[in-house]
């Protein structure tokens, strides 16, 4: 049976997995990524940003601070699962896909609660030097959207695990 599909999960997938591959090019590919970088072309936006979340910023680079690297390697990995359960459920109709767009899912929501258990636990080392309205708009914000939207799938794609297990379950035989 043919995997159910849900245009929003294929569309937040379709968003998500270009601007976190992009985000993760920054992080892996600073300090070239960065200002004075020869591609820094392409990542002008983290101008800004660097300056909201310091985890972005050069000081952080300078000094060593490995997060944002390895938040990149869990966004690629994230994206290897989201890219494949688009595939999956898409091009080869797979009963498999709902497995690889919730593991996705549940990388995306441990990953954000990590962001902000981190930085809550840091004492808003990196974002706590902003104004609120800008920490509400350019972290907060974005970050209720990533945990939101990671739910639903969680919960959407969950529920068809769940059923597919139950459906395929085989009879018992009592003797």
């Amino acid at each position: 049976m043919a995997p159910r599909v849900y245009p929003w999960i294929s569309l937040w997938f379709s968003l998500t997995a270009p601007l976190m591959i992009w985000d993760a090019g920054y992080c892996l590919m600073r300090p070239r990524s960065m200002v004075g970088g020869d591609l820094h072309w392409a990542w002008k936006l983290y101008d800004f940003y660097g300056q909201i979340d310091k985890v972005y910023g050069v000081k952080a680079f300078e000094d060593g601070d490995g997060f944002a690297n390895a938040a990149a390697i869990l966004n690629l990995l994230e994206n290897f699962a989201a890219i494949t359960y688009l595939f999956l459920l898409h091009v080869c109709k797979s009963e498999i896909a709902p497995l690889f767009g919730y593991t996705a899912s549940t990388v995306t929501l441990a990953k954000t609660i990590l962001y902000l258990t981190q930085e809550y636990f840091c004492g808003w080392c990196a974002i706590g030097h902003n104004e609120f309205t800008d920490v509400l708009y350019y972290w907060i914000c974005p970050n209720i959207v990533w945990c939101i939207l990671s739910s639903m799938t969680m919960y959407k794609l969950g529920g068809d695990i769940i059923s597919s297990l139950r459906r395929d379950k085989p009879a018992v035989k009592e003797e």
